[in-house]
């Protein structure tokens, strides 16, 4: 009883979370660098498609988390899930460089989904995408690897905090939600 209580009282959340609608320009108008690189993110080729947005940091004792994270782009891609990492310093774990930051991500742990330049995540300097992702489901990022999963519509859905790995049940069944 107290688990079906549990998976409701989630869901009333989730709900409540997706009732705000949402600012398609905050969340998509946006060109931004790729990590360690010459080419940009056009945000808008996103507007559309099922989101996993997450703000990643590279010295974080939750970085292993990137490994499950391209489980989930590998396993979910084909059905038109997009995977984007947002580094953030906005919890003081961010590498001093890009380069370091784009080697903890690409080598270190095979990351082939979009990852973005080094932006903010929290308060006034807050990104327009995390600030509207905040302004929808009420909830930015308390610590680093936050994951908010984002229907076709732009509406956050769902909000995983970092103690929730990418293998979780949950999170899958978040993200299977807006396939």
């Amino acid at each position: 009883m107290k688990k079906l209580f549990s998976g409701l009282c989630g869901l009333l959340l989730c709900q409540t979370a997706s009732a705000t609608e949402p600012n398609a320009a905050a969340l998509f108008e946006h060109q931004l660098p790729r990590l360690h690189s010459n080419e940009t993110v056009d945000m808008r080729q996103f507007a559309g498609q099922p989101l996993l947005v997450v703000n990643t940091a590279s010295h974080c004792g939750f970085t292993g988390q990137f490994e499950g994270l391209e489980a989930l782009h590998q396993q979910y891609k084909d059905q038109g899930l997009k995977v984007v990492g947002f580094p953030s310093n906005d919890f003081n774990q961010e590498a001093n460089s890009e380069a370091e930051a784009a080697e903890v991500c690409y080598v270190n742990f095979g990351v082939t989904f979009n990852m973005v330049a080094p932006i903010k995540v929290r308060g006034d300097d807050a990104h327009p995408i995390f600030r509207e992702i905040a302004r929808q489901s009420g909830k930015a990022p308390r610590w680093n690897f936050y994951k908010y999963v984002i229907d076709r519509e732009g509406r956050v859905t769902a909000v995983f905090s970092s103690l929730t790995g990418p293998d979780s049940k949950k999170l899958k069944t978040a993200i299977e939600a807006v396939l």
